[in-house]
C-alpha cells in the first residue's frame, strides 16, 4: 500500500531542492500534492511533471511572509480536496552575514520566510487539522539550529530562524497533540541542490569545502535524503512520533 495513499499535502519551496524531492516523493506514495513556491514558471513545470508520471500534483503560488497569500492557498486546497493531512514547511532563504555584519533588512528578511513563514502556515493548517481530528506538519530546520561554525554558512540570521524553527514545533507539538495533530522538524546539514550545480559546484567540491565536517561519505547529502525524512514523518509510520528532531546530516552533529 502507498505510504501517503489518500493525504493531501501542502509542500512550500517546492519548486526545486529538497521540496521538489519531497513533492515527487510523496506523489509516489499516494498522495495529492501541492506544490508552493514563489517561483511561478518553475512550479508549473515541476507539478506537470509529477503529473505526467502518473501522480496528483497541482501548483499554486505562495508568499509564505504573506497572511493573505496562506489564506488563499489554504482556502483553494480545501474547497478543491476537502481537507489538509500533511503541511511541509519547507521554504527558506539563507543572507551569509554575520552578527556585525549584516544590516537590520537583512535580519528581517530571512526572519519573514524561515521562520513567520513556518508560523503562518501552521496557523493557517491547524485549524482545519483540528476539526479533521488529525494531521501532520513537519517543519525543516537545519542543523544551524543545534551548532555553529560552517553549519549556517556565515548567517546570523539563518541562525536564529532556524533556531526559531526547532523551538515554535516543540512549542506546537505540545499544544496541538491533544488534536491528533503531529509536528516534528527536520534538520538537514550540507545538501547539494541545484542552486549548489548552478554556481558551478560538484558534490566533491562542496565536500572539500566542509574541510572533514561531515564522516559519512560521500560527506554531502542529496535532496532526495531529505525528502524520505518528510516522507517518513508524514507518514502513519511516525503517528507515535511528535516534538521531535530528525537530523540528517552525515553525522556532522557528532563533533
Amino acid at each position: 500500500m502507498a505510504r501517503l495513499s489518500d493525504k493531501v499535502a501542502i509542500i512550500t519551496g517546492a519548486a526545486s531542492g529538497m521540496g521538489l524531492a519531497g513533492a515527487q516523493l510523496f506523489a509516489q506514495e499516494g498522495a495529492t500534492v501541492v506544490l508552493t513556491d514563489v517561483s511561478e514558471e518553475a512550479l508549473q513545470r515541476e507539478a506537470a511533471a509529477i503529473r505526467d508520471r502518473g501522480g496528483r500534483a497541482t501548483a499554486i503560488v505562495l508568499d509564505v511572509t504573506s497572511p493573505d497569500s496562506w489564506a488563499a492557498v489554504v482556502d483553494q486546497v480545501v474547497t478543491e480536496h476537502g481537507r489538509v493531512d500533511v503541511l511541509v514547511n519547507n521554504a527558506g532563504i539563507h543572507i551569509a552575514k554575520g552578527i556585525l555584519e549584516a544590516e537590520l533588512d537583512d535580519w528581517n528578511k530571512v526572519m519573514a520566510v524561515n521562520t513567520t513563514g513556518v508560523w503562518l502556515g501552521m496557523k493557517s493548517v491547524i485549524p482545519h487539522m483540528q476539526r479533521q481530528g488529525a494531521g501532520s506538519i513537519v517543519n525543516v530546520s537545519s542543523i544551524a539550529a543545534i551548532v555553529g561554525g560552517v553549519a549556517d554558512a556565515g548567517g546570523a540570521a539563518y541562525s536564529a530562524s532556524k533556531g526559531a524553527v526547532r523551538s515554535l514545533t516543540k512549542h506546537a507539538a505540545q499544544w496541538f497533540g491533544g488534536d491528533g495533530i503531529r509536528v516534528n522538524s527536520i534538520h538537514p546539514g550540507s545538501v547539494f541542490t541545484g542552486l549548489a550545480a548552478a554556481a558551478g559546484m560538484t558534490m566533491e567540491t562542496m565536500a572539500e569545502q566542509l574541510g572533514g565536517e561531515v564522516p559519512l561519505p560521500p560527506h554531502v547529502g542529496e535532496p532526495n535524503d531529505i525528502g524520505y525524512g518528510m516522507l517518513y514523518l508524514a507518514s502513519d509510520e511516525a503517528k507515535y512520533v511528535t516534538g521531535e528532531e530528525l537530523v540528517i546530516d552525515g553525522g556532522w552533529t557528532t563533533h
